[in-house]
């Protein structure tokens, strides 16, 4: 079968069928591509800053709508309710975020068994190297500014320690604070204490958090596409070999055909069969 498949002919239709099977995976790549489209973004700018107490109200499920908004809130912080959760991340380098508790001003407050008099939200303020590194945070009222990012979930069977989290949960700092809080937490992107920006110390980093990509979406039928023109540049292959099996076979006939010719024309005839020649009978005299 090899020597029918290197026939001219054939090659060149092997290098045809090849075009075409990759024009169909580049078909199916365009469709793949397209297959995972980002939602739209909404209709408000989440880098529009705006107040805490009109974007989250505290008691309520965090909803994805305000998730990484600008926010500003006024209020105070306790540098009594300041805990480090370490493992942070920045500029590829381990560390500690310093967390701390902000009361915030005109924020609802809720009722109930346990419920505070003021409503608190954790803030994110900067990152350390080191714990020693971490001051105590600014005294007096702050206007805060900063990013409105979703609480985390606490790490399962893990004790921080004293003064340490092992994460930025709002359900555990809620336990370690006693405070009603928000659900979320705000990574400060700048404090403002009577007109004046506050620096965040020497050894201090700010986190500069961006906003999260958008979420994806998978359209089905741009994934079907995908697959269908994978499946076509295989059959493009598989027609290639098919004719060239069938040719294949058409070879073989032909060689058996010529070969039955063969033998037909190598037989002697035979020749029919001849009566005996008989020698005629003697005559007999008659006698007088």
């Amino acid at each position: 079968m090899l020597k029918t498949a290197l026939k001219p002919r054939w090659i060149a239709g092997l290098v045809f069928a090849l075009l075409l099977s990759g024009v169909f995976v580049l078909l199916s790549q365009w469709q793949l591509s397209r297959s995972a489209q980002h939602e739209p973004p909404p209709p408000s700018s989440i880098e529009e800053v705006k107040p805490l107490v009109d974007v989250l109200k505290p008691g309520q499920f965090f909803p994805g709508s305000v998730s990484d908004q600008m926010v500003t809130a006024t209020g105070t912080y306790d540098p009594s309710k300041q805990v480090l959760v370490e493992g942070r991340l920045y500029n590829n380098q381990k560390g500690f975020w310093i967390v701390s508790a902000f009361a915030v001003n005109s924020a609802p407050t809720l009722s109930g068994v346990g419920a505070s008099p003021q409503t608190w939200i954790p803030v994110a303020r900067g990152w350390v190297a080191d714990a020693a590194q971490a001051g105590p945070p600014p005294s007096g009222t702050i206007i805060l500014t900063g990013r409105l990012i979703p609480s985390e979930a606490p790490v399962p069977n893990v004790d921080a320690g004293p003064g340490r989290a092992s994460a930025v949960s709002s359900a555990e700092l809620i336990n370690k604070w006693e405070v009603s809080s928000y659900p979320g937490f705000i990574a400060a992107t700048s404090e403002v204490s009577g007109g004046v920006p506050i620096p965040l110390g020497e050894n201090v980093r700010a986190l500069n958090i961006p906003p999260q990509p958008p979420a994806e979406q998978v359209n089905w039928l741009n994934l079907f596409y995908a697959v269908e023109w994978v499946v076509f540049a295989g059959f493009s292959i598989f027609i290639w070999w098919r004719l060239v099996k069938d040719d294949y076979r058409r070879d073989l006939e032909e060689d058996e055909f010529e070969d039955d010719d063969f033998e037909d024309v190598d037989e002697p005839a035979h020749d029919e069969a001849t009566p005996e020649k008989t020698s005629p009978e003697p005559e007999h005299k008659v006698q007088q």
